[in-house]
């Protein structure tokens, strides 16, 4: 798939693919990719004022926060408003992962000028897009609007 907005990754993107490895590598509870396990994401933010975030998933069969999530609720936490951009990484060395489709909701809601890493066109490297080209024709709620302090409503 291509998307409009794709660029290679720059400087902070690529440590920001860092640190997401690290912090997947350092919290993963399994050895065998078959196996179950409570942590098989990491995700790392990059805010507004160029501050690092981290989280990782918590399966659950009932549905788990989303490492993405967690990240972006940490980032929160500590005081960040603006995300400037995200990326998740799988445990075992699986590298990159595309966004699940609520993580893409959420961040278009929330977050609408943040670049997303996801992975390359035909297994290449990595590539940084704006969230929107992951959810065109994304569903625009008033109460994300009213959640967003950045959000215009005209473009509702």
């Amino acid at each position: 798939m291509t998307f409009p907005t794709a660029r290679p990754l720059d400087a902070s993107e690529q440590e920001l693919l860092a640190v997401a490895t690290r912090t997947i590598d350092a919290a993963t509870d399994r050895t065998d990719p078959e196996a179950d396990g409570l942590h098989t994401v990491g995700a790392a933010v990059l805010d507004g004022g160029g501050s690092v975030h981290t989280g990782v998933n918590l399966y659950h069969f009932t549905g788990g926060p989303c490492a993405e999530l967690v990240a972006l609720g940490a980032a929160r936490a500590n005081g960040a408003r603006e995300v400037a951009a995200i990326v998740a990484v799988g445990d075992l060395g699986r590298g990159v992962l595309a966004l699940c489709g609520r993580d893409r909701q959420v961040l278009v809601d929330h977050h609408p000028g943040c670049r997303v890493v996801v992975p390359g066109p035909d297994g290449g490297p990595p590539v940084s897009v704006e969230v929107g080209d992951l959810l065109p024709g994304a569903y625009r709620s008033s109460t994300a609007v009213e959640a967003s302090p950045t959000a215009d409503p005209e473009e509702v």
